[in-house]
């Protein structure tokens, strides 16, 4: 008490005030005094603190808090010093909560949000879990809390509910479980993306103009001169214009005009004054003149809306509402409401217990409202006849249901119901009923009394039989959905027939065997995923059959189902098919595929009905001979045996319009017609990994009508040029993998062309389809290429470029030129060889990727691949696939390998760092990870840290649908979970216990087929970002790894997958094969797979922890010169270094981090025992690198052509606070810019991008006057950022710069490309060897000279390159450092390589001494 009397003297001064009530917090958290409710403010928007509130022992403490500008969030730890810590430090259950002013709430994910946007009022709320919103809500003085979860609605909390405590189970159900690192995850405000609390319910402007505009404004009735104009208040709401009294608005006399089909119409002779004229003989008009053109517009758009209804409609969705507008119970009118997604109440003037008084209501939704109870004032609304009430939490239904005697549909799914009263039997009108996702054991008894009732929707409840002699009792019932029940059995002991029903869903259930002979009016039956081993049907009125996913060896029908039209028979045991298939009349789809079947009877492919027929991945060795012209339209026959197709097949199927032999063995192809003349409509033909040779292509002249010809992987040497050129319509051509050496001019005959890919081949002209106008994609990767011949100028539609893999490829800088408006150009690195590389070290893995946008517009999948992961002998890779969204993907891109590399210092249990890996990557998405997510896959390479000579281990963790396969003696070893609904029961079962909605395509919420995701957070808790995670320790036997999306091995079998790596063994071109064998076999979607080659055998290196005693400083051996960083600060990929995608050139680097959040790793470093040790590979010294302050190490875990932690998208952060700041506790570091959740490093260097050369040797003299790394001031190597390495990933080139000039270099125009490559549709590239200085060039500034402003060097293999006009700048800029890099003695240099245009030595960096290179042509840039 004393310390409160203390206080509140104190309050006088605002200064005063923050001091006593810092000493009493401080006081607090050090004894661990008990867990009262502690508020601390931060108010950025106020310049001077307002008097603290004394209440009942609780003390508020002021600070002003910086914001990022990120679309609303604070910035990140600024808000935190010691004493905060202090308090978390006292106990696991103390936390923080944000609370947010009334401002206007978040904008939507999908809208930009610019700088002027007004930022919430913020406060931090240091509490405990026991506080309640209760107590929260008296020290404030409000009225109450309100809670909103992923930028979605806002409810008001109860009293008696933990704000704290809900932030705590929110972040366990998410997938955390220490609890001190949930207490962690609670303070890190980007948290508030997904779950954040207000002081005062926000005001949304425009969510509140579509639900009631209001205003007095001047109004005359009727359209003569007789009436007046007079101030009256005008009210918009609903379906009516309510005009009033300006003083008794609710008591006094009302004008109401219904709108619905009248008219709203601008009166040109008055300023912003409107018409509103009801409908019908006896309409209406009345005049309103509005003050503003903003009410004005607001008005004519509001009720323009409402005129152009057909129904009177009120959609009041989504609104957060608490009670509707009392004004909308004037609309009498009103006939359909809508109030799905708010929350509610019975009571209030505008609460559900008033319904009653709309008169003329039929529809009303109030799905989503979190009710609890059935509302019984809605059995008072008798003229209702639609309602719906899914997902409200519903146990019971009441028995004054009887009263709505009119219903004729009633939704109840998604609610907690096991039982229906009887009083429900009454309904005589009810013809629709909705239970789904309930908990009904069985079909309730009541159904059967419901005689109007023809739909029954029962699925995800527990009914395990289903007896037919109930549905006789039900024979007013047509259509049954028992879906996803469990059901295993079909009882069928009744010889009478049920001759009423028509449609049965079975699907996603248990059953073994299933008889429906009985159901003899079956017209639908939908029965895959089960395990059925026969099926039994009547055929007298079956029209459609899906039984695909099954074990069916047979399936039997009688009488002949000649009203049958589409059959799915696919994914089941079938040997043969039966002979009613063939006698069916009417069959137009057949889908046998993924069977054993070793034939096609003739007289189904002679079938006058069959459209389509797909008979893929069976065993078919011969197709039966064509008796006559057939109908059929499209014909799949890949991965079976056959060696050739009828002679007769192309003029016998005039009609085929699809054909796709892939995969079989087929030598030859038949001719498309008996004489020259063709009536072949063909348009797609795909006929990749056969024995075809380049007489067939000649064979392809008479499908003129070709679109589409996929010709990969067979044995052709040559394409005939004058066959090319009578496929005019071609638009797509796919010739990968063959043993072409060129592609024939002819192809620019092909004026319709836009996509030839011809990778894998001994191509060494590039074709000629630059010139032609609609050309999209070129693909000449792995091939000869030496040089490219260009036209004057490219077309624009230009889109990608690759050509990657061709080694002995020149491109002279006019190429360059004519390259710079290609959104994606894939360009080789020239890699340097090290000197340990020259030594013989073998690389212990390598990878190649291939990333293909298939048919869509844009590649939604991107790659994370780096081959030396942090400063040991590691590596980290990973794929993302956003489905139909770029965003996520780029982003989880972007920030994996940074969060990766702070979590394995936290702890080094492989489950916990992958696992918060995943949790923090999602929580950075930030509003971006709101409404849109990601199959995730992460692959991490490593030595188990407790053994120090343990082999390398493998873990891997994903979340949806992306796989990851290791070869292993040959054989395929699946090591990671598909998170999809259909293939996961377990997950299924989850799914279903959160009483989610699963659509009848097998989507949560019909959004997403997976179960877990990263982003998709309003999907929560149904949709988590909790991984499964697997470790398998390497052995000798382990040759590669496959990282692929769903697409990929959705057409590519595990099996075959490997096959195709083994044969090819390049990990690059293995990629490239797997994606062009998906394309193939029919994927039509973003398709991307990663090949890692693994070369660890049993005397590979093993890594042991470095040792820490000074040695001997003389001049090292001859090693590789990988930069590295501590193992705080381990190296991680980011956009800048090659990893990321290439951005849309459109978007910065800043709006990528307010999307992101800050991509670097926010953590505190662990010092604890669960730290991971530094490790060394004894094979591998590490170089040390010197300068000023505090050093870097050199490590054989990085690479030359690797950013360290460079600031881009992925941008620095501070391993304290942002501003290098420990909240008021510590002076600023110098040279440290803070600007929010970003922090930048000055730079200043004007060459940014060359190539280091060989140097003067070292003397021992020199080396043993440098500081060592072992005398750095900071322990661990645990540093700050003022200084650092840089190691541009433009040409391999080493870039040593202070760390304080890096933003000067990102702001520079001519260097920013470096920080933040962002390029539109583009793929990811590979930091060691696909990376290449022209898409760093595309970036740079356009002159007149070309994009190198340094005149061209002849030779500049042997030298470090600096241009004549910025020697002196480098030389002044470098002068007075200490030596860099020691490095080994260079080679000597003939005077033939020097450069002619420089009479002296070529100035170097004092003391860089870099590593010896192959000689090899680098194209070196002044940026």
């Amino acid at each position: 008490m004393k310390d409160e009397k203390s206080t509140a003297r104190s309050l006088q001064s605002a200064d005063t005030e923050r001091r006593n009530a810092a000493d009493v917090e401080d006081g607090r958290a050090g004894s661990g005094a008990a867990l009262n409710p502690v508020l601390h403010e931060a108010a950025s928007d106020r310049a001077t603190a307002p008097t603290a509130r004394v209440g009942t022992g609780i003390r508020v403490l002021k600070r002003n808090m910086k914001r990022n500008g990120s679309r609303g969030c604070v910035t990140r730890k600024t808000r935190f010093g010691s004493r905060e810590r202090d308090w978390l430090k006292g106990d696991a259950q103390r936390g923080c909560v944000c609370l947010y002013g009334a401002s206007e709430p978040q904008p939507p994910a999908s809208g930009p949000q610019t700088s002027t946007t007004p930022q919430p009022d913020l406060k931090l709320v240091l509490c405990s879990t026991n506080t309640t919103a209760e107590e929260l809500c008296a020290q404030r003085d409000v009225q109450g809390l309100y809670l909103q979860l992923h930028g979605d609605l806002i409810r008001r909390l109860d009293p008696s509910e933990r704000p704290l405590q809900m932030v705590y189970d929110y972040l366990t159900a998410m997938g955390y479980e220490d609890p001190l690192r949930v207490q962690q995850e609670a303070a890190n405000s980007d948290l508030s993306c997904m779950i954040r609390f207000y002081s005062e319910k926000p005001v949304n402007a425009d969510q509140q103009e579509r639900t009631l505009l209001k205003g007095v404004f001047s109004v005359r009735k009727g359209k003569t001169q007789l009436h007046k104009w007079a101030e009256r208040q005008v009210i918009l709401c609903g379906t009516c214009l309510i005009v009033a009294s300006v003083k008794d608005s609710l008591t006094g006399k009302m004008h109401i005009l219904p709108l619905v089909g009248g008219k709203v119409e601008e009166v040109k002779r008055r300023q912003h004054c409107l018409m509103f004229s009801s409908a019908g003989p006896q309409a209406q008009t009345y005049y309103v003149n509005f003050d503003t053109l903003a009410d004005y517009q607001r008005w004519h758009r509001q009720a323009s809306k409402v005129v152009s209804q057909t129904i009177s409609l009120v959609d009041l969705s989504c609104y957060s509402l608490e009670e509707v507008p009392e004004y909308l119970f004037y609309c009498q009118d009103v006939t359909h409401l809508n109030l799905r997604h708010n929350f509610m109440r019975l009571d209030g003037p505008g609460g559900l217990s008033n319904f009653n008084r709309f008169a003329q209501l039929k529809s009303l939704n109030l799905s989503h409202n979190g009710l609890g109870v059935f509302p019984e004032s809605v059995c008072e609304i008798l003229t209702l006849t639609e309602l719906y009430l899914s997902c409200n939490g519903l146990s019971a239904i009441p028995a004054r249901v009887d009263n709505l005697q009119s219903l004729q549909t009633l939704c109840l799914d998604g609610n907690r119901l096991d039982s229906l009263p009887e009083e429900l039997g009454s309904l005589v009108q009810l013809c629709s009923l909705g239970l789904s996702f309930n908990d009904f054991p069985q079909i309730p008894s009541v159904v059967e009394r419901l005689c109007a009732l023809d739909k029954l929707a029962m699925a995800g409840n527990r009914v395990e039989t289903l007896d037919l002699c109930c549905l006789l009792r039900m024979s007013h019932i047509k259509s049954i959905d028992l879906r996803l029940n469990g059901l295993r059995c079909v009882k069928s002991e009744t010889l009478e027939p049920v001759k009423h029903l028509t449609q049965l869903d079975l699907r996603d259930n248990r059953l073994t065997s299933v008889d429906l002979s009985a159901a003899c009016s079956l017209e639908t039956l939908q029965c895959q995923r089960n395990q059925l081993g026969s099926l039994t049907l009547s055929g007298f009125t079956l029209r459609t059959l899906h039984a695909n996913n099954n074990r069916l060896t047979t399936v039997n029908i009688y009488p002949v189902p000649n009203q049958l039209t589409h059959m799915d028979l696919s994914r089941n045991l079938l040997e043969y098919l039966p002979d009613w298939v063939c006698d069916s009349r009417k069959i137009e789809v057949l889908d046998v595929s993924h069977n054993l079947l070793s034939e096609i009877p003739a007289r189904l492919l002679s079938s006058m009905s069959l459209r389509k027929l797909l008979a893929g991945n069976n065993r078919l060795e011969r197709l039966a001979d064509l008796l006559d012209h057939i109908p059929l339209e499209t014909l799949d026959l890949q991965h079976n045996k056959l060696r050739e197709l009828p002679e007769c097949f192309f003029y016998k199927a005039l009609n085929l319009k699809y054909l796709n032999v892939s995969a079989n063995a087929l030598e030859t192809i038949p001719p498309s017609s008996q004489s020259e003349e063709s009536l072949s409509t063909l348009q797609e033909l795909y006929l990749t990994r056969n024995n075809l040779n380049e007489n067939c292509a000649a064979l392809l002249v008479g499908h003129q009508n070709l679109r589409v010809l996929h010709m990969a992987y067979n044995q052709l040497l040559s394409f005939p040029a004058s066959k090319l050129s009578k496929l005019e319509v071609l638009e797509e051509l796919n010739l990968s993998g063959n043993k072409l050496k060129t592609i024939p001019s002819t192809v620019s005959s092909c004026k319709r062309l836009h996509t030839l890919i011809a990778h894998s081949n001994h191509i060494s002209v590039f074709p000629e389809v630059l010139n032609l106008p609609e050309i999209k994609l070129v693909d000449v990767s792995c091939n000869e290429q030496t040089e490219i011949l260009l036209p004057d100028s490219l077309p624009s539609t230009l889109q990608e470029l690759d050509l990657t893999g061709n080694s002995s490829l020149m491109l002279e800088h006019k190429t360059l030129n004519l390259f710079s408006h290609i959104s994606t150009l894939k360009l080789d690195q020239k890699p340097a060889v090290t000197a340990g590389d020259a030594q013989g070290t073998s690389t212990l893995w390598d990878h190649g990727y291939a990333e293909m946008c298939g048919q869509r517009n844009k590649l939604c999948v991107s790659v994370l691949a780096v081959d030396h992961f942090g400063d040991s002998p590691e590596a980290a890779y990973g794929i993302f696939d956003g489905d139909r969204n770029e965003e996520v993907s780029r982003l989880l891109q972007c920030t994996m390998g940074d969060v990766l590399a702070e979590e394995i210092q936290h702890s080094s249990v492989d489950s916990v760092y992958m696992c918060n890996t995943f949790l923090t990557s999602h929580r950075k998405l930030g509003m971006a990870g709101q409404k849109l997510g990601a199959s995730a896959l992460l692959c991490y390479i490593h030595h188990e840290s407790s053994e120090p000579g343990s082999y390398f281990s493998l873990t891997v963790a994903n979340v949806g649908t992306c796989q990851a396969v290791l070869c292993r003696d040959g054989q395929p070893l699946a090591l990671s979970k598909v998170f999809s609904l259909e293939q996961s029961a377990e997950e299924m079962e989850r799914v279903k216990l959160a009483k989610a909605i699963i659509t009848e395509d097998n989507k949560v919420s019909g959004v997403t087929c997976c179960s877990r995701l990263l982003g998709c957070s309003y999907l929560f808790p149904w949709v988590l970002p909790k991984p499964w995670v697997h470790t398998e320790p390497l052995c000798s036997q382990d040759e590669f790894l496959i990282l692929g999306n769903k697409a990929l091995f959705q057409k590519v079998s595990y099996q075959e997958a490997v096959s195709t790596v083994l044969a090819v063994r390049d990990p690059r071109a293995a990629a490239k094969k797997l994606c062009t064998l998906a394309q193939s076999y029919g994927c039509r979607d973003n398709v991307g797979a990663v090949v890692v080659a693994l070369h660890i055998g049993e005397d590979s290196c093993t890594c042991e922890p470095p040792l820490l005693t000074a040695e001997a400083r003389g001049p090292p051996a001859p090693t590789p010169l990988p930069i590295s960083v501590s193992p705080g600060d381990p190296a991680t990929p980011s956009s800048s270094s090659g990893i990321a995608s290439e951005f849309n050139s459109e978007m910065s680097a800043s709006e990528v981090g307010s999307e992101a959040g800050s991509t670097a790793s926010d953590e505190h470093p662990s010092s604890g025992p669960t730290a991971r040790p530094e490790r060394r590979c004894s094979l591998h010294p590490a170089a040390t690198l010197c300068n000023m302050g505090p050093l870097v190490s050199l490590g054989p875990g990085a690479h030359p052509a690797l950013f360290q932690r460079q600031p881009s998208s992925a941008t620095f952060s501070s391993n304290q606070s942002d501003n290098g700041l420990d909240s008021d506790d510590e002076a600023p570091l110098e040279g440290v810019i803070s600007n929010g959740s970003k922090l930048e490093v000055e730079v200043d260097i004007h060459c940014c991008a060359f190539q280091l050369r060989s140097g003067p040797p070292e003397s021992p003299k020199d080396l043993d006057g440098r500081h060592d790394l072992r005398g750095s001031d900071y322990p661990n190597s645990k540093m700050r950022r003022q200084n650092s390495v840089v190691v541009s990933a433009t040409n391999g080139c080493l870039l040593a710069v202070c760390g304080r000039e890096i933003s000067d270099l990102k702001k520079s125009p001519s260097t920013s490309s470096l920080f933040g490559k962002k390029l539109s549709n583009g793929s990811v590239v590979a930091l060691e060897d696909s990376h290449n200085i022209i898409e760093v060039a595309l970036e740079a500034p356009k002159k007149k000279s070309g994009y190198f402003a340094a005149p061209a060097q002849q030779d500049p293999e042997d030298q470090l390159i600096i241009p004549p006009s910025l020697e002196q700048d480098v030389r002044e800029q470098l002068r007075g450092q200490s030596p860099v890099v020691p490095g080994p003695p260079p080679p000597s240099t003939p005077p033939s390589a020097r450069d002619p245009n420089w009479d002296h030595p070529h100035p170097t960096v004092p003391g860089l001494h870099p590593t010896t290179v192959l000689q090899q042509d680098v194209y070196d840039t002044a940026l």
